[in-house]
């Protein structure tokens, strides 16, 4: 495939879609001009400004031709290229002209990102101006020039797809097809395909010769990582609020709406894979304006894997979102982010609202009053670009030799010595949901484990961690959480960041008991409960308020799913003709384990789930214990609703059952509530034949053989005791269980 420049235009032919993502778009900053074919009309299409010819044809389908005011200019042939894809053969018009740079210029000269035909040209791209040090000088962008943003959306709505294609729309990463989820660092994060830990990146963007620099913060879709997304937007003007062509508007869209809707910050609604066959974008867009009110003018159509729209997206980031507010000269900055470094220590990463901080000065963490010299501020670029100082407005990173993770509170107010300032509102402390026990497998292994913990709680501050002991599997931790894919996450990362082995007791939530004189008892695990419960003890259960958006078809599965998990229904409405927004109040307790599956399970996987703290209610929450030959084990006992008392406690005995080693004797395993047995296996002796060396003769013999080795049994079992191993206790305690 060739391409040439005939009177101005540059023709086509034989071009397939794919391949044009092939070809170099240097210096395209004009309007350009689109025929498409559709069908039998054959008409010009307007395009916006583009800063690459490629990703203004990027997936367009049906291209015969192109014009543009004036040629190509590309730079001549200097350096070989290593080609990215190899399906392409297009070549360059040269550019005549000599190749200059200019000391302190804003623009560099490097190879070209977008061509694989192997020419070699030079493409002149954005980039920070570096001073003789190497440090990347940030004077240039006042307050006015920034502009600071996240995207938000439902889980799997393409966050990082987007991310990806606004770092390589930018220049600020080469684009590949091996570009997913640039932003995505951890190992968890690529493995599950999800997004679980807010990133940063800072981009530079021309427009109207005009030069930005872009903030993004690419945040986490699960409910169970709102307060990644509620910490992010502390520190944004703007949001992107992306949503799916295929699945409209779901539960965390709401959510996070409404997070971005109090914090009084622009939001620009998105819809993303306009390109897949299934997307009904009409729909979508009326979903937009019935269930959050969104003008539909305002909403932007982009297909963030192909490219098309992003650069909409670009120009009304800088259109729509306002600059940064100034508050005084006074260094005044917003810790919103924190990360523990092997190396350097804890990173912080900060929002100037006021002045200025560069390396060598002495600044003050507000919360503690503790001070720290300044090692080192730079930026994200995605990776860390040390700077020469940070100035106001701007979002980067200081390093200050912190090494306490407890000393690194998001939400903090960082202001220099002796030049204190009026703190800002920080954060609200994380109300953790869920509740599970932490434990080494092995105990030789606990400092290790306490140090792990403490560094892993500095980059997710929302778990709360207070230490316990169990009689069972010996020191540990008592750990809360936003939700069960929260813990999973974190133990996960405990094992693939530090290689410690752990022991994750099954989940729990935190109950509250009133007793009779107004006492009020925090009961987050059974041993807290009263042995002996006074007249009027009263226990109260939490309860949440779980938004679920469904199809209409699947209304009556979804009522009979939550009425069984003993749920009252607040409100039912059509978001659409057939898309329904169902809320119930629920109790925690019956939503932490399983309810997700079930949800997908009762609508086919087209049902999303979200939910957020309703307080406490009077319930009627009982101890279930576990006895093992009339001797109660405390490690095993629970604290469940009387109505699923006898189901849990079968549940258990049956586990205790296959996990227990055969004795000499009859090992009675019983579960009761409230004084009374519910539920009993019984594990039968090994029993040795000792009738074997009869044959035949009188019944009478064998009767007393019997009934003698009945009575050693009997007397063993008075006096022996069953050992539960560790291994037991493990399994039968774990979640995977």
């Amino acid at each position: 495939m060739r391409f040439g420049l005939i009177a101005g235009r540059l023709s086509f032919r034989n071009v397939q879609p794919h391949a044009l993502a092939s070809f170099c778009g240097c210096g395209a900053q004009a309007p350009l001009k689109l025929r498409t074919a559709a069908g039998p009309a054959v008409r010009w299409r307007e395009l916006s400004r583009s800063a690459c010819v490629a990703r203004a044809l990027k997936g367009s389908e049906g291209i015969t031709q192109w014009r543009r005011p004036w040629p190509l200019l590309v730079s001549p042939r200097t350096t070989p290229l290593h080609p990215q894809r190899r399906f392409s053969t297009a070549h360059h018009e040269p550019f005549s002209g000599p190749r200059r740079r200019h000391q302190g210029s804003p623009f560099q000269w490097g190879p070209c990102q977008v061509c694989v035909g192997g020419c070699g040209s030079q493409v002149r791209s954005l980039a920070f101006k570096v001073t003789d040090d190497g440090l990347v000088d940030l004077s240039e962008y006042p307050p006015d020039k920034i502009r600071n943003f996240s995207i938000i959306a439902h889980i799997d709505h393409g966050k990082s797809t987007l991310a990806d294609r606004l770092l390589e729309d930018t220049g600020t990463i080469r684009k590949s097809v091996d570009n997913k989820q640039v932003m995505d660092r951890l190992q968890v994060e690529r493995e599950r395909g999800i997004t679980v830990k807010a990133q940063t990146a800072s981009v530079l963007y021309s427009q109207n010769g005009e030069e930005y620099l872009l903030n993004l913060i690419d945040t986490p879709g699960h409910v169970d990582f709102g307060y990644e997304v509620s910490s992010s937007l502390a520190a944004c003007q703007g949001t992107l609020l992306l949503v799916d062509a295929t699945q409209g508007v779901q539960a965390q869209t709401l959510a996070n709406f409404f997070l971005a809707f109090e914090r009084d910050i622009t939001i620009i609604p998105v819809i993303n894979k306009v390109d897949m066959d299934a997307a009904d974008v009409e729909k979508v867009t009326a979903e937009l304006e019935s269930a959050l009110d969104i003008d539909r003018a305002d909403v932007l159509l982009v297909s963030a894997k192909t490219g098309v729209g992003v650069d909409d997206v670009l120009r009304a980031i800088v259109e729509r979102v306002s600059p940064p507010p100034i508050e005084g000269d006074s260094l005044k900055a917003l810790l919103f982010d924190s990360w523990h470094d092997h190396y350097r220590g804890i990173v912080n990463m900060v929002q100037l609202r006021g002045g200025s901080v560069r390396a060598g000065q002495r600044i003050v963490f507000a919360s503690s009053g503790k001070s720290y010299d300044v090692v080192e501020v730079g930026v994200l670029h995605p990776t860390r670009k040390a700077a020469t100082e940070l100035l106001v407005g701007q979002v980067g990173y200081v390093i200050n030799g912190m090494k306490e993770s407890k000393e690194a509170r998001v939400g903090d107010t960082i202001h220099l010595l002796n030049a204190p300032v009026d703190p800002l509102p920080g954060f609200k402390d994380a109300q953790c949901m869920v509740f599970s026990g932490l434990y080494p497998v092995d105990q030789s292994d606990l400092e290790a484990l306490e140090t792990a913990i403490d560094k892993l709680c500095v980059t997710d501050p929302s778990v709360s961690v207070r230490k316990e002991s169990s009689p069972a599997l010996g020191s540990g931790w008592r750990l809360g959480f936003l939700g069960m894919l929260h813990m999973d996450v974190f133990s996960q990362r405990l094992e693939q960041e530090y290689d410690v082995e752990t022991i994750l007791t099954s989940p729990s939530v935190s109950y509250k008991a009133l007793i009779p004189g107004g006492g009020e008892l925090l009961i987050e695990n059974p041993g807290d409960y009263p042995k002996d419960p006074p007249r009027g003890f009263t226990m109260y259960e939490p309860m949440v308020q779980g938004t679920m958006v469904f199809p209409e078809r699947f209304l009556g599965k979804m009522i009979t799913l939550c009425q069984s998990r003993r749920g009252v229904q607040l409100s039912l409405d059509f978001m659409t003709a057939d898309r329904v927004i169902m809320v119930y109040k629920l109790p925690l307790n019956e939503i932490v384990e399983d309810f997700f599956d079930a949800v997908k399970g009762a609508t086919s996987g087209y049902a999303t789930f979200g939910y957020e703290d309703e307080g406490y209610e009077p319930s009627d929450v009982v101890k279930l214990s576990i006895a093992l030959n009339g001797e109660e084990v405390d490690a095993l006992s629970t604290l469940v609703h009387s109505s699923r008392a006898y189901e849990k406690g079968k549940s258990i005995c049956t586990r205790l059952k296959e996990v227990i080693r055969r004795q000499l004797y009859d090992v009675a395993i019983q579960a009761s509530c409230k004084g009374r047995v519910i539920a009993r296996e019984t594990i039968k002796a090994v029993r040795k034949d000792v009738t074997a060396k009869c044959y035949g003769g009188d019944i009478t013999r064998k009767r007393k053989l019997l009934e003698k080795q009945k009575e050693g049994k009997k007397k063993m079992r008075m006096i022996g005791t069953v050992e539960v191993p560790k291994e037991a206790f493990a399994a039968i305690m774990s979640k995977s269980s």
